[in-house]
């Protein structure tokens, strides 16, 4: 029989370990911070451990570390963990630069690109819904509108999307307002009972609004909202296009690959479903 050698252990063995240590040790402080987020950012080491499906023990042990880089605290009295001063500085440095339009645009180009619709970001302005960026295919859709427009709230998918979603009071004003003012024409698209209502609850059920010929004769469209981390729509993200070829309906392919783009950028802006 030959007899085995063992392999030489490389000098560099040692560090390379140590290196390899210090990374997972730096991932599972990440795992318990992300843990703690997840669980409304307080909790009881026992309810921590489950989360992360780990012994209560190595938990503790992370959880001493955190503490002493101010990442996590514990109340005295309950000895539950919370995110800590340091943790709070992150995360509002975060927030300062979870801009929606930043967070938004990569969703034009990809949607421009792949479904070759015309495609806009618009935040709720003093005067309506506006439109703050505007992107189109190589064979734009032809529309009387542009960055910088003012969008109806209660005609256009953006506006409704703004009417059923966002918690502003300038939205069921500006609402009431087009509606008293609305010809007989728009007022049959609407319940004659209840017409701000059953928008609202159309919307909400959808998660996105969807029109036909109801804002400009001949196009369509699609919006849905864009999130922040608490919860508030920040902007919204819509698509139109020619009604002939234009599919508008919530389950077509345009409103669906909208609504997973609206799930990204508000991802990025901090939202959680």
């Amino acid at each position: 029989m030959p007899r085995s050698h063992a392999l030489p252990v490389p000098a560099d063995a040692p560090l390379v370990r140590a290196r390899r240590q210090r990374v997972q040790a730096a991932a599972t402080g990440v795992a318990v911070l992300k843990g703690l987020s997840r669980l409304d950012g307080r909790a009881s080491l026992t309810a921590l451990a489950a989360q992360l499906g780990e012994s209560p023990a190595k938990v503790h042990r992370y959880l001493q570390s955190l503490v002493e880089e101010g990442l996590v605290a514990q109340d005295p009295s309950s000895q539950h963990y919370y995110l800590g001063p340091e943790a709070i500085q992150i995360g509002i440095a975060a927030m300062r630069q979870a801009d929606p339009l930043r967070a938004a645009e990569p969703a034009l180009a990809r949607l421009r690109e792949r479904l070759e619709v015309t495609c806009f970001i618009a935040v709720m302005g003093n005067k309506g819904p506006t439109i703050v960026r505007f992107e189109e295919p190589g064979l734009p859709v032809t529309v009387n509108v542009r960055v910088g427009s003012v969008l109806s709230m209660l005609w256009s998918a953006t506006g409704r999307v703004f009417l059923a979603l966002a918690d502003d009071s300038r939205v069921e004003a500006m609402a009431r307002e087009e509606l008293a003012s609305a010809t007989p024409e728009q007022r049959q698209q609407l319940d004659p009972h209840d017409p701000l209502g059953r928008l609202r609850e159309e919307v909400r059920s959808l998660g996105m609004a969807c029109i036909r010929d109801v804002y400009l004769q001949g196009i369509s469209a699609v919006a849905a909202p864009l999130y922040d981390h608490s919860g508030r729509v920040r902007a919204v993200l819509t698509a139109l296009g020619a009604t002939g070829g234009f599919d508008a309906s919530p389950q077509g392919p345009i409103a669906q690959a909208l609504a997973v783009e609206a799930r990204a950028a508000s991802a990025v802006l901090g939202h959680r479903p």
